[in-house]
């Protein structure tokens, strides 16, 4: 391919550590100059505090994509929202813009003490894997699992309460690629119905993966990041 040397940066899912992305940078080979951004356990686990974190991270020079997933996909929007310089184009994966899941948010206050790795490997492997859970992809799980204790999870669950970037994805007049995952047992098909709706012309790719797309299905991940970023530098040549 004859890729945009862009930089892209990668916000994590909920567990923060940015190893989870080591599937999909694998993917990407070559193509991108990547930067992953990573959560601090200790601190407040706002999405504002958090946010605050993935804004000291960005570049300072050249262009660059910005990568939300699942948890950090309304921190990526609020990002966006305020044009950041070189930023060029926003991409969202297994994400939303509110809660996608006000039951299971309010359970995440019953997690209070409760030994992580015991309660929590099995059923993130259901939801984050589902039938593509592979030895090394459940091995990649129980190392990021081991890093992250359950009331640094707990308070970015409780976090998701309050989240709200509909405004934000409103006001975002840059591009933007919503990657769906059609298996997705933690982020139901309303999210993206509400994200499409508030902004009609952003693009939207159904991918047949779990929550865990970048895990599962990485090289079909690369393949439309690739896309969005070559039509993105098409379009800008151009002008």
């Amino acid at each position: 391919m004859n890729a945009p040397r862009l930089s892209l940066v990668l916000l994590p899912g909920m567990d923060g550590t940015g190893e989870l992305f080591a599937p999909f940078q694998e993917a990407l080979g070559e193509d991108f100059d990547i930067r992953v951004v990573r959560y601090p356990v200790d601190g407040p686990q706002t999405y504002a505090a958090l946010t605050e974190v993935a804004r000291a991270a960005l570049p300072d020079t050249g262009q660059y994509l910005l990568l939300g997933e699942s948890f950090s996909g309304p921190i990526a929007v609020a990002l966006a929202a305020t044009d950041p310089p070189g930023l060029m184009g926003v991409i969202l994966c297994a994400s939303f813009v509110r809660d996608p899941r006000p039951v299971l948010t309010r359970c995440a206050a019953l997690l209070d003490g409760l030994p992580l790795p015991e309660i929590a490997l099995r059923p993130a492997r259901w939801a984050l894997l589902g039938g593509h859970a592979t030895p090394s992809l459940v091995n990649l799980l129980q190392r990021v699992f081991d890093q992250v204790g359950i009331a640094t999870l707990r308070a970015r669950a409780l976090a998701l309460r309050q989240v709200d970037a509909s405004d934000a994805l409103v006001r975002l007049r840059l591009p933007v690629l919503w990657l769906r995952a059609a298996q997705d047992r933690l982020v139901p098909s309303s999210t993206t119905t509400l994200a499409s709706r508030l902004r009609p012309r952003m693009k939207v790719v159904c991918v047949p993966a779990p929550h865990g797309l970048l895990q599962t299905m990485p090289a079909a991940a690369a393949h439309e990041v690739r896309s969005f970023a070559c039509g993105i530098m098409r379009t800008a040549l151009s002008n």
